[in-house]
């Protein structure tokens, strides 16, 4: 591979002067993705063909396209790409030497082939021929009608071709996640469980892996200055170890700070791309302002990350984390979990959305429950990804960890107060430098869950809810979260 800060300047010109976008203060370019700024979830389809029949969880998140539907759509779109500029590159989409794809890209906007420069892996030697074939015609809007859609945009995935089709729609992020959903499709087969999690390793080599939803910490965790990071939100565990799909990272800008996430805000500059990001007269990024979206985004290859892990296979993980932001304010901030216990936690995917990455969601923050940690980008039954997960934990002895990064002594909105993040990373370098494992523990009911008695830097009341709440108030309250348990379970 070749470093993945070493991004196209001609693409980067060309974006500018096609008025594609602005060049903000800190060298970025900023582009608006108009009436969507996140993914259309509801606009996403799977062909349903010989390969996909059997094997993918229809209904609900995955919906079926018939093969003579979406030729019809394709060469339609095709169409369209092929009646403005197309911007064109031939990259890579994982890590490991043997569990990858290679991706034709091809986009109407320079920025979008820029941001798939930024985010997947440049191969060291050009690719003559690619595995795969990305069409993003961001202008072509097809009838919703006469193609059976939902409405103006689609996503198309077609294993037998092949071919992922993007239509309608501006937001970069459904090239990453339409990849990234391939992937999780393909590689079960290949005895390698994909993953939405972030990854990060020591210097004395022990990796952890951070599962989670947007907006309840990958980026910022994992993102740490005394560890290096191995990438922000999609991996593979193979028998062999960790890999990243990626070569870039696709952060959340919102209430960035240089303090609370350093790296991030310094990964910032020329070669990066911020989605709907306000700026003020001139061109300094307001962090702060969601008058666009809560969703603001920024995309910057992993070589922007200083001390990242240059490794292709990293060693199978020491510590896992499972991070859920709780609003009813009744989960602890650390808790240890078995085999039984992941099993539950992992098919419920229980979060909240905080600055929703859907299109539609909204802008409030709400409870959420999502399988596999990322329920729209896993086309197979989750309990498959869940038992490769388990197989994974049995063969490496890795410990995992529910870490609430939400909201304690209270619900959202009724007296509680999210936990400050100096204390979710004092958790969480307690998990991965392993000190946490001499910790005494003892049971939280009604969750049956571990937490530790005491760690140091960390208020027992901050450990233990059920210290702070008013007894029977906890009860009740943590019998409704357990009541939503009971109707998401798997």
């Amino acid at each position: 591979m070749v470093p993945q800060g070493s991004v196209s300047q001609d693409l980067f010109a060309t974006a500018l002067s096609n008025h594609e976008g602005v060049l903000a203060s800190n060298g970025a370019l900023r582009v608006l993705t108009g009436e969507r700024t996140g993914r259309s979830p509801k606009d996403k389809y799977i062909v349903r063909d010989a390969v996909t029949e059997s094997k993918v969880n229809w209904g609900g998140m995955n919906q079926a396209l018939s093969p003579d539907v979406f030729e019809r759509l394709w060469q339609e779109a095709c169409a369209s790409l092929s009646s403005y500029p197309i911007y064109e590159d031939r990259l890579q989409v994982g890590s490991h030497p043997t569990y990858h794809i290679t991706v034709r890209v091809q986009c109407n906007f320079a920025w979008h082939t820029l941001f798939c420069q930024d985010l997947f892996i440049t191969p060291a030697q050009p690719l003559l021929k690619t595995e795969w074939h990305l069409v993003n015609a961001a202008h072509y809007k097809p009838d919703a009608a006469q193609y059976g859609l939902n409405g103006e945009a689609a996503i198309v995935l077609d294993f037998i071709g092949k071919r992922v089709l993007i239509c309608g729609t501006h937001y970069a992020g459904e090239m990453k996640k339409a990849m990234f959903s391939v992937l999780n499709f393909l590689l079960p087969d290949q005895d390698v469980l994909p993953m939405h999690c972030a990854a990060n390793k020591g210097s004395d080599g022990k990796t952890t892996l951070f599962f989670g939803l947007s907006g309840t910490g990958k980026t910022t965790l994992s993102a740490d200055p005394e560890r290096q990071l191995i990438g922000d939100d999609e991996h593979g565990w193979s028998a062999d170890g960790v890999f990243n799909f990626e070569g870039g990272c696709y952060a959340k800008c919102i209430r960035l700070s240089k303090d609370g996430e350093p790296l991030i805000w310094d990964a910032i500059r020329q070669g990066s791309i911020m989605e709907n990001v306000v700026l003020d007269g001139e061109g300094v990024p307001d962090y702060d302002d969601a008058s666009i979206t809560e969703n603001t985004r920024v995309v910057y290859p992993l070589d922007f990350i200083p001390g990242r892990a240059m490794e292709l296979v990293h060693g199978h993980p020491n510590s896992v984390i499972f991070l859920t932001c709780d609003l009813f304010g009744v989960l602890p901030p650390v808790a240890r979990l078995n085999h039984d216990q992941v099993i539950d936690y992992f098919l419920v995917g229980y979060t909240a959305l905080v600055g929703s990455t859907e299109f539609g969601a909204g802008q409030g923050i709400k409870t959420t429950f999502s399988a596999c940690f990322g329920a729209p980008f896993f086309a197979r039954p989750p309990k498959e990804y869940a038992a490769l997960l388990v197989q994974r934990l049995k063969e490496t002895g890795a410990e995992v960890y529910l870490v609430n990064t939400g909201w304690g002594g209270g619900s959202y909105g009724k007296g509680g107060e999210r936990f400050p993040l100096r204390v979710t990373r004092r958790i969480v370098s307690a998990i991965t430098s392993g000190e946490i494992r001499q910790c005494a523990f003892e049971k939280l009911q009604p969750f049956d869950l571990d937490i530790p008695v005491s760690l140091d830097g960390v208020d027992r009341k901050v450990l233990n809810p059920g210290l702070v709440w008013d007894a029977e108030a906890y009860s009740e309250t943590a019998g409704e979260l357990l009541s939503l348990f009971a109707a998401h379970k798997g």
